[in-house]
């Protein structure tokens, strides 16, 4: 191979391929690892890193927040539950089902509600137990909840049992025996929330719906609208709406207030349970 008719170019800059001298003589400076003079001093954020070990941090003193000053921190959370429809502003109606304390829940409706919250519950990673006296009702939904998981389990009557709630493992049991449903055999426990379903008001009815923490009523009659507005104590105007409600349409309320919510099905629930529907 013929040798190169061209000068090679030699770097004495120490900027390029080759090293700088190690000494102080001519051509020498600092070595390549130690800090600039300006880089030995400490800023407003500290000791500034020495090249090579990192990225430097804001140099400006209000990225820097004092003790004194985190307190006045907030991070904006939504409320936190299962979403059960939409309330009359258009926004997210969002119902606490799972609590650190027992829950009584009463629901005056179809038990196409019922299911919808069931799978709704398992969606938020609850497990649901259903107590009921139509087992093949609830079997195609109790096989298509939780993606092939054990989420929803189907009990006849009275044969249901102590399902271990805890903080991780949250339970609703969901009790659908008709409008005369016989005792709970389950102890109330935390983090496991009782739903009964009613599909209409019976005897025993206006004792049950005194004692719940929560009530929700689909359309009813004008008869059981002055029921439940009296035992619930509901403004006039409100209990005057609830034999008009459509079949997707409710009334939550509690001791402390009440809310119309609409609730709008998913396509997989549809697909699942079908259309919304007041009696089954």
């Amino acid at each position: 191979m013929a040798s190169p008719t061209y000068q090679p170019r030699v770097n004495t800059s120490g900027n390029g391929w080759r090293n700088p001298p190690l000494g102080g003589g001519e051509g020498g400076g600092r070595l390549s690892h130690q800090p600039r003079p300006d880089e030995d001093q400490s800023g407003p954020t500290g000791p500034k890193p020495r090249p090579g070990y990192g990225l430097r941090g804001p140099r400006r003193s209000p990225h820097v927040l004092t003790a004194e000053s985190l307190a006045s921190l907030t991070l904006p959370v939504g409320d936190d539950g299962v979403i059960i429809g939409i309330d009359p502003q258009n926004q997210p109606a969002v119902l606490s089902l799972l609590r650190p304390a027992p829950m009584e829940i009463a629901l005056v409706g179809s038990m196409w509600m019922a299911q919808v919250l069931a799978l709704r519950t398992v969606a938020v990673g609850a497990r649901v137990a259903v107590e009921t006296a139509r087992p093949p009702a609830w079997g195609q939904m109790a096989q298509a909840a939780g993606g092939g998981q054990q989420c929803v389990s189907v009990h006849d009557v009275r044969q249901i049992a102590p399902q271990g709630p805890s903080v991780s493992s949250p339970v609703l049991v969901v009790r659908d025996m008709g409008a005369r449903p016989p005792r709970n055999q389950l102890a109330p426990s935390p983090w496991q929330s009782v739903l009964t379903v009613l599909p209409f008001l019976g005897p025993r009815s206006p004792q049950m719906l005194s004692r719940a923490d929560l009530v929700g009523l689909q359309r009813l009659s004008p008869e059981e609208a002055e029921v439940v507005t009296r035992i619930m104590r509901l403004p006039e105007q409100v209990g005057a709406v609830l034999p008009t409600l459509s079949d997707n349409a409710m009334l939550w309320c509690s001791r402390d207030g009440h809310q119309f919510v609409m609730t709008q099905p998913t396509e997989a629930e549809t697909n699942l349970l079908g259309g919304p529907r007041r009696m089954d």
